[in-house]
């Protein structure tokens, strides 16, 4: 019985497990999802913290804990999955693929690199905290966060009578953040022994040189740059998205 973490959203054969970044939500694929059901069966899945502002959760935040929810998901399917992870979901994805490989056919990398040990999030957290917590229109949402982020969060937010209601807890989504700054995790790259994909934004969040070390890194990686486009690649550039995943995922047969 597939999880009720994960939400279909159709399509046939392998499966395909969405896995959005940090302030993100399942449900903000879905300029991808029609395309992306052509090539298997896709899933969406909200990670802890992001399920909305009424679900509880005390337990300590760490990377373990995540990738330990999403592979009790994935596991569920039956199958080895190909995880399409966007920036904190890359990170998810590419740890679960090297804690527990037989769960993940290949990994698509968004933005996201292994080592932010340093840097703080002592910059945006006065933005976040200022936050309300509830927009009361869309105009008001793109004026916070720009068209192409806006659209973004008008689709992760919690829709109530009234507005759009963050999906989370500003404080955790901090918290998050702020572990990447004490840690790294090559040796989790490493470790990956599945295809994977690096897509790099040209505005990027990660450090420099990073994702072109981990293509040299990794067993079986391809690496592309994406010039012009932000951090929501998918979003910002989706037509050269949309040819990188579809090339890359006709790169390898999935196990069975």
């Amino acid at each position: 019985m597939v999880s009720d973490l994960l939400v279909r959203r159709g399509g046939a054969g392998r499966p395909l497990v969405l896995v959005h970044g940090l302030m993100g939500r399942g449900s903000t694929w879905s300029r991808q999802v029609p395309w992306l059901a052509r090539l298997g069966e896709v899933f969406t899945y909200d990670a802890p913290w992001h399920r909305g502002r009424h679900v509880p959760d005390s337990r300590p935040i760490c990377t373990e804990r995540f990738v330990e929810d999403l592979g009790e998901a994935v596991q569920s399917l039956g199958a080895p999955a190909v995880m399409v992870g966007h920036s904190m979901g890359a990170l998810h994805s590419w740890c679960l693929a090297a804690a527990r490989p037989e769960l993940v056919a290949a990994v698509v990398v968004e933005d996201m690199a292994p080592d932010f040990r340093g840097r703080t999030t002592g910059p945006w957290e006065p933005w976040l905290r200022a936050l309300p917590v509830e927009f009361g229109t869309a105009e008001q949402v793109y004026a916070e966060f720009g068209p192409v982020a806006g659209r973004y969060f008008l689709e992760a937010f919690d829709r109530t009578d009234s507005g759009w209601r963050l999906h989370g807890e500003p404080q955790r989504w901090i918290e998050i953040a702020a572990e990447w700054g004490t840690r790294d995790y090559w040796d989790q790259w490493r470790a990956v022994s599945a295809p994977t994909l690096l897509l790099e934004a040209g505005d990027s969040v990660t450090p420099p040189g990073q994702m072109q070390t981990m293509t040299r890194l990794a067993s079986s990686a391809i690496y592309l740059p994406v010039p012009g486009a932000g951090h929501l690649i998918h979003d910002d550039a989706p037509g050269k998205y949309r040819d990188a995943v579809e090339a890359f995922l006709a790169t390898f047969t999935p196990h069975t």
